[in-house]
């Protein structure tokens, strides 16, 4: 039987981010003044001190994430994980330290601005519902598709983008990372819908932004600010 109270997270730092710049990875830059992959952990601990956090490395940047965490007496409790050739088989390494009997999240170690409010209502859905939960923020922009004539108007209306955390039963996930891997594979959820699971939408939040790029960081640190004011 699955228990609402044995939730884990795995966190996908497994990437380069090349695209922000910088020495580092950007999981590891600075964002108000400390490392952004020590928000983002300290957002599901702030959430639910008891949750298992699974956090998936690059196996290079290891060593050098224990050196940040004593540096900045960083002490909430997690286990580490090496990422793989893909975050697909990254995803994949992090649920093997996942029990069969719980709900699990996924979440991209660049949104280190995600509400507890947010997860919470991900977690509960999916435990309610017994599905697999994803948040989504309405398209805002024009869009068009490219087509073998030119181009044309999307509605969209149609359109959702995609956040994370996204939340499913455990034994639902750890079944649907049996699959062979796929490139069509984006998310979690494109892998459990491999399998039958049901994918529920649920409102995301405007300022759980992915960063990935120098403005990004300026973003972050706009948002972080009114957070903290908050």
């Amino acid at each position: 039987m699955i228990s609402e109270k044995k939730q884990s997270i795995i966190i996908v730092a497994g990437g380069k981010g090349v695209r922000a710049g910088g020495d580092c990875p950007k999981q590891f830059q600075l964002l108000g003044g400390k490392p952004m992959l020590m928000h983002t952990i300290r957002a599901f601990f702030d959430y639910n001190s008891l949750i298992n956090i699974v956090l998936v490395l690059p196996e290079d940047f290891c060593e050098h994430w224990k050196k940040l965490y004593e540096e900045y007496s960083f002490n909430i409790p997690h286990k580490i994980v090496i990422g793989g050739e893909t975050r697909f088989h990254s995803v994949k390494n992090g649920l093997a330290k996942i029990g069969e009997n719980e709900i699990v999240g996924v979440h991209d170690g660049a949104r280190p601005l995600v509400t507890s409010e947010l997860i919470g209502r991900c977690f509960d859905t999916a435990f309610s519902r017994q599905c697999g939960i994803v948040p989504v923020v309405d398209e805002p922009n024009s869009v068009r598709v490219i087509t073998e004539n030119g181009s044309r108007t999307i509605d969209r209306n149609t359109l959702k983008i995609i956040q994370t955390p996204q939340v499913f039963p455990a034994s639902v996930l750890k079944k649907a990372y049996e699959t062979d891997f796929d490139p069509a594979f984006t998310d979690d959820a494109s892998v459990a819908e491999q399998i039958g699971c049901n994918i529920e939408l649920i409102s995301g939040d405007e300022a759980n932004i992915k960063i990935t790029t120098p403005f990004d960081f300026l973003l972050g640190e706009m948002y972080l600010r009114l957070m903290t004011k908050g």
